[in-house]
């Protein structure tokens, strides 16, 4: 049975860092990625990671950072500089890959992020 599982959410402030976790198991992923959905919006892509490279929505690009650790079937989002505007619920992704939500076959149950000004 497939299962992502997220860690690291929490409640800081403007500037501040949060470092997200996911641990898939059951299989293993060509691609890992975070979404965000925000309170009253649509879930939006924020970074993937394949076994060629990784991409980020603009928003975060410099301040976010993935990556991921092979070995323990996980992916980690470093987030630096946060913003008011980061603040959502974080979801953990797998599946072929892209930015589009659809391409994305299992997801984790959300991780809380609020940047609080």
């Amino acid at each position: 049975q497939v299962q992502l599982v997220e860690s690291g959410g929490g409640l800081v402030q403007v500037g501040d860092s949060l470092r997200l976790s996911c641990a898939a198991s059951g299989r293993t992923f060509s691609t890992m990625a975070w979404f965000r959905q925000a309170p009253g919006k649509e879930r939006e892509f924020v970074a993937a990671i394949s076994w060629s490279g990784y991409t980020y929505a603009d928003s975060v690009k410099g301040r976010f950072t993935i990556a991921r650790d092979n070995a323990k079937n996980t992916v980690v989002l470093q987030m630096n500089s946060l913003k008011a505007e980061d603040t959502a619920v974080y979801y953990c992704a797998a599946g072929p890959g892209g930015r589009v939500r659809s391409r994305y076959d299992y997801w984790g149950q959300g991780t809380q992020d609020t940047v609080s000004s």
